[in-house]
């Protein structure tokens, strides 16, 4: 198995905890019937660290965000469990209670920042705007904070490109703009759904040494969404993994990474390449459930090499000790058959 270099030997001790989920559940409605789509999530977000959240695609993952800062798609609610920002529970806030919240207690980087961003605007005058909304400044004094927010997230020449329009600049430009508008305001959590999917390795890797700077500067709590744990080694302390809907394996990043106990992450991690291995990619046989049809017992047992009848019935619950849990009937064979392979 190849295991991506982790570089968080040193990672900070856990701080406050500024968000969390307690047993969500978030369902799609059609009708009279609820589609259970994200199932039973306990999640922490610490001041000082990041958690990422993993899985392929159709796990729950932004599901599982949005729900931090009440942005559910139409039809999706959740059903049970809270979400909770610094220790309130956000079940009873109302619509304008979350637009205070939004930006000034938990902002969002956006996957794709020409979605975030209004083409029929200049970039600058969107960045200034919660100065203007929110704080009550001038245009004057907001264009100046905006300016000198874009020059603190690497946007070359700033006062010069504060009028020009999205599609004037590039991938890399539009996502430091989106992560200047998320950190205006100075939100005490902030989420990031796939912030660096659609850049190049280059601008990837500029775009996560800022993330990673502006978090330690601001104690941010971060939640990373992705799907790449080559970026989720590079910058996280804490991993979560998703599969159907559930968290099936989270902990430290260095546990999770050098240790995998469930099937699925040993799966995740052996389909990463190495470009110095000249080995083939192992990867995971089949595809998630339809959460319309979701087998019986462990959702992960179809394409499990591990699975037994147990695991065709019963479904496991997430168990552990401290951070560090797995929810597995067979974690420990998991764990043995690692130490069973050849020298990495």
């Amino acid at each position: 198995m190849t295991v991506p270099a982790v570089e968080h030997a040193h990672a900070p001790a856990p701080g406050d905890v500024a968000a969390e989920l307690r047993d969500v559940h978030i369902g799609f409605r059609s009708g009279r019937h609820v589609t259970p789509v994200v199932r039973g999530v306990d999640l922490r977000l610490r001041r000082g660290r990041v958690l990422a959240l993993v899985g392929e695609s159709g796990s729950g993952k932004s599901l599982t965000s949005l729900a931090l800062i009440g942005l559910l798609p139409p039809g999706a609610r959740v059903t049970s469990g809270a979400v909770v920002l610094d220790g309130e529970d956000t079940g009873g806030f109302s619509a304008r209670r979350w637009r205070e919240s939004r930006g000034s207690r938990v902002a969002m980087i956006f996957q794709d920042p020409m979605a975030a961003l209004n083409p029929g605007f200049a970039v600058g005058p969107q960045i200034a705007e919660p100065f203007r909304r929110r704080l009550g400044l001038g245009r004057r004094e907001a264009r100046e904070r905006a300016v000198a927010l874009m020059r603190e997230v690497g946007i070359a020449g700033a006062e010069s490109r504060y009028g020009d329009h999205p599609h004037e600049f590039s991938g890399g430009m539009r996502q430091r703009a989106v992560i200047a508008m998320a950190l205006a305001l100075g939100p005490s959590v902030l989420l990031a759904d796939e912030p660096t999917t659609a850049l190049d390795v280059t601008v990837q890797a500029q775009i996560l040494r800022l993330l990673a700077r502006r978090q330690r500067e601001a104690d941010l709590a971060t939640l990373l969404v992705s799907h790449d744990l080559g970026v989720v080694a590079r910058v996280a302390q804490d991993v979560a993994v998703m599969y159907a809907g559930r968290i099936v394996e989270r902990g430290p990043l260095d546990a999770v990474y050098t240790r995998p106990a469930h099937p699925y992450t040993l799966g995740l991690l052996e389909a990463m390449p190495d470009a110095g291995s000249g080995g083939r990619l192992k990867p995971i046989d089949g595809v998630p459930p339809d959460p319309r049809n979701r087998p019986g017992g462990c959702a992960f047992h179809p394409r499990c090499p591990f699975a037994t009848d147990r695991c065709r019935t019963e479904d496991p619950p997430l168990t552990g000790d401290g951070d560090r849990a797995v929810a597995c009937h067979h974690s420990a064979e998991v764990v043995a058959s690692q130490h069973s392979e050849e020298p990495r």
